[in-house]
């Protein structure tokens, strides 16, 4: 909302200063973003005296003209017919940049140099005269800024309003808030009508088919109106606040709705068939052809004017091109209604068409002031258009808004705000942005809430105004009371913990990705057509086709993470990220909501340095994340092969379910090349994702404590020539079941295939570690005990023992 001071001080005093202004609205709640000098770009305009005028060698509209300016004489070339010698004139130095765009340069003019430019009242950008330059008094003084001499002063305020504060969004509601900062008050334009034409009932009518939706509709009408430019006074409100003149009657719409917050439509009433309003909702797929020239397709749930035959305007949003006010417009229908927010918003967002007037429908508009502005409106055009305002206004008001009143408990305010007001003061802060009060006992006021405040519904919200008002920087400092007991985290928040302190530990970086991804991400992931996570749930009303259905899975998130460091030149990424995926359920309306836990390793294994040499990593190394990670949390997990119509999105092989116990609670492996493919990823990446949701019940908060022996341990090597579809795990578990009791550790040592061992099967080297609790174990004994160990996993896979 930009805000002219100049225009502003029309409806209350503003004695502080821009800067100041600025940092008290801020501070009452009125981000104001920028202060700017309306005229800045004039700095480099002076006043300069033409003290001789001579014809142009070679052009006969153009002349020489010496002008004086304080420092030198200046030779300008001049095309305007009324320069004369002895005048004074505002002149553009090169350098100067006026507001239409024009860069004003040294240059050469049909062979003539010309040091500046003379200007004309349209060019300074202050008036409608451009057929010569703009004479000034002749007593001027010379070289001084043209804006000192022509008083043109006025600082702009940008405030970045929330979208609560719609009263804001008018010149008024800003007066109002600089009343209560400075104590002054609101002078409110006229609105009296100067009627002198028939009934307004004689030449139109109202009807709504929706109250729901339209719940006031005003107009008026005005004969006789005269299309043209508007005054300059009027051109120059608008352009202060960033508004284009267009023609004397919308320009009066435009500036009512700054001024006062409520938009404004004017229809050719000639150009309404049946000289009728109907407020009604669209039919599906009608087509209606908007201000903007273009052609937009409509829905059942989108509002519309319409006339006796056909739609003439989005209602809150934008008029349509077959009622627009032409050059020949004689006869005007003002519109000011009130319309349901929501429904502007979805209609606005649906088309994709966003106007001043649905930014401000879209927040709420005050439902008593349509009245008033309309009025207004009629007025202006009365006075600038030459029109003659018929006799009444039609108010169609179905939906009256009954009259707001609040409780506000005094302890209830100064408890909440760390304060120690009185019923007084709370009365007085509120009664500065008009809203009054009246005691009901020594701790409750109740608050009369007038209509242009459409946000403020329940105590809270006058609390809020009790704040911004006494100011946040007048309430005391005070800390909360932090009882001295620590209090530990709930269950699935301490397990979440751990799980990423773990992987934090594993030299693993955490990422947070939106819930919301694209369409595509998912058909990239090539999840097999019918499963929940191909048919991920759309979003009614997406920011971007980038965040238009809720995941399935974490992975595309990771491996576009992924995409994104490789473009940096980080090519060895090890990322995880924890969060909910959303699988829908057949029959049902909701999702099943799953926590998961996903995990990603790509490149190097371990940095190249002068001591180690770059290794790529692979499939066991985040297979090994895995097994830390459950040991970390106390359980033991083991992994089986997944068949190749099992891999979701993994290669076939070198895919593995992750288990514990006979619970399957994920997968890890080797993403698809053509997965990486579509999404821009050109080395290979191991993933695994984990079902936190199914993992936690199985976590315990206990710790056991085991003791260390204090007797040394004992290894020995078992190698087994075996075939090779017999997996290592399926060796080691079979070994953990044979209940010796003195075995500590084992683990895989090496595996061999080729010569000699014979083709299909496979060389297995096992490391095992006794060690005793009570004695040290003498090799006798512990060889008779590795060898039964081993008849028993020979007799057990068929395995032989090397020759």
């Amino acid at each position: 909302m930009k805000v002219s001071l100049h225009w502003l001080q029309e409806y209350v005093p503003v004695t502080l200063s821009p800067a100041d202004l600025a940092e008290a609205l801020t501070m009452a709640g009125l981000e104001v973003e920028a202060v700017s000098d309306r005229y800045a770009g004039l700095d480099t305009v002076v006043t300069g005296k033409v003290t001789r005028v001579s014809s142009h060698p070679d052009a006969d509209r153009l002349t020489v003209c010496q002008v004086e300016t304080g420092d030198r004489p200046l030779t300008i070339v001049c095309g305007a017919p009324n320069v004369k010698e002895g005048m004074v004139a505002a002149v553009a130095l090169p350098g100067t940049e006026l507001p239409g765009g024009l860069a004003v340069r040294k240059s050469k003019i049909r062979g003539v140099a010309s040091e500046g430019m003379l200007c004309s009242a349209v060019e300074l950008g202050i008036g409608e005269d451009g057929a010569g330059i703009l004479s000034l008094d002749g007593a001027t003084p010379v070289g001084i800024p043209a804006t000192r001499a022509l008083n043109l002063f006025d600082t702009v305020l940008e405030i970045d309003l929330t979208p609560n504060r719609a009263d804001c969004l008018s010149m008024i509601g800003v007066a109002r808030e600089v009343a209560a900062l400075s104590g002054g008050r609101v002078a409110r334009p006229v609105s009296s009508v100067p009627e002198a034409a028939g009934d307004v009932a004689d030449y139109a009518s109202i009807v709504i088919e929706e109250p729901d939706l339209c719940p006031r509709y005003t107009a008026r009408v005005v004969l006789d109106v005269t299309v043209g430019p508007s005054p300059f006074w009027l051109q120059d409100r608008l352009r202060s606040v960033g508004l284009k003149p267009i023609n004397s009657v919308v320009d009066i719409t435009n500036f009512v709705m700054m001024e006062t917050g409520q938009p404004l439509h004017a229809f050719d009433l000639d150009r309404l068939s049946g000289n009728r309003i109907v407020v009604r909702r669209a039919g599906a797929g009608e087509r209606f052809v908007t201000l903007d020239d273009k052609e937009r397709v409509l829905s059942d749930d989108m509002l519309m004017i319409c006339d006796a035959e056909k739609p003439v305007a989005v209602a809150g949003v934008m008029g349509g091109l077959n009622s627009e006010i032409v050059p020949t417009t004689r006869r005007v229908l003002i519109e000011s209604a009130c319309f349901a927010a929501p429904s502007i918003r979805k209609t606005a967002k649906t088309l994709g068409l966003a106007s001043d007037a649905s930014h401000r429908f879209e927040r709420g508009v005050d439902p008593e002031g349509t009245e008033f502005a309309v009025d207004r409106a009629a007025r202006l055009m009365a006075e600038v258009a030459g029109g003659k305002p018929a006799r009444g206004v039609i108010d169609n008001h179905p939906r009256p808004a009954g009259e707001k009143r609040i409780a506000l408990g005094i302890g209830d305010t100064n408890r909440r705000l760390g304060t120690s007001l009185g019923a007084e003061d709370v009365a007085r802060l509120l009664a500065s942005v008009e809203l009054l009060s009246e005691p009901e006992d020594n701790d409750r006021l109740t608050v009369t809430v007038p209509s242009f405040r459409v946000d403020i519904d329940r105590p809270e919200d006058l609390i809020e105004e009790v704040a911004r008002l006494w100011g946040y920087n007048n309430i005391a400092v005070s800390f909360p009371v932090i009882p001295v007991s620590g209090r530990l985290p709930s269950g699935a928040l301490a397990r979440r913990i751990r799980v990423k302190e773990a992987m934090v530990g594993f030299g693993f970086a955490e990422v947070v990705n939106y819930s919301f991804i694209g369409a595509d991400a998912c058909s990239s992931m090539r999840f097999a057509a019918g499963t929940a996570e191909d048919s991920p749930i759309p979003i009614l009303n997406p920011l971007s086709q980038d965040q238009a259905v809720m995941r399935t899975s974490l992975v595309p998130g990771l491996l576009k993470n992924t995409r994104d460091n490789i473009f940096q030149q980080e090519k060895t990424i090890r990322l995880f990220e924890t969060g909910k995926v959303f699988l829908p359920q057949p029959g049902q309306e909701l999702p099943d909501e799953p926590e998961m836990l996903a995990g990603l390793w790509s490149g190097a294994r371990q940095p190249r340095t002068w001591l180690t040499m770059e290794e790529r990593c692979d499939f066991y190394d985040i297979k090994g994340v895995l097994e830390a990670l459950i040991s970390a949390l106390d359980l033991e997990t083991s992994f089986s092969a997944l068949a190749a119509d099992q891999c979701r999105y993994t290669l076939a092989g070198r895919t593995a379910r992750v288990m514990i116990g006979e619970t399957a609670v994920g997968l890890a492996g080797e993403v698809r090349p053509d997965v990486l493919e579509s999404f821009g990823v050109r080395q290979p990446v191991f993933v695994f994702e984990i079902n936190l949701s199914t993992l936690f019940p199985m976590i315990t908060d206990e710790r056991c404590a085991r003791p260390i022996s204090r007797f040394p341990s004992v290894s020995r090597d078992i190698t087994l020539i075996v075939a090779s579809t017999v997996e290592a795990a399926d060796l080691l578990k079979s070994l953990a079941m044979q209940g010796q009791s003195l075995i500590e550790q084992m683990y895989l040592m090496d595996v061999y295939e080729g010569d000699p061992i014979p083709s299909g099967k496979k060389s297995l080297s096992i490391r095992v570690v006794y060690r005793s609790f009570e004695k040290t174990l003498k090799d006798a004994f512990v060889n008779r005990i590795h060898t039964e160990t081993t008849e028993a996993l020979v007799k057990a896979f068929n395995a032989e023992l090397p020759g």
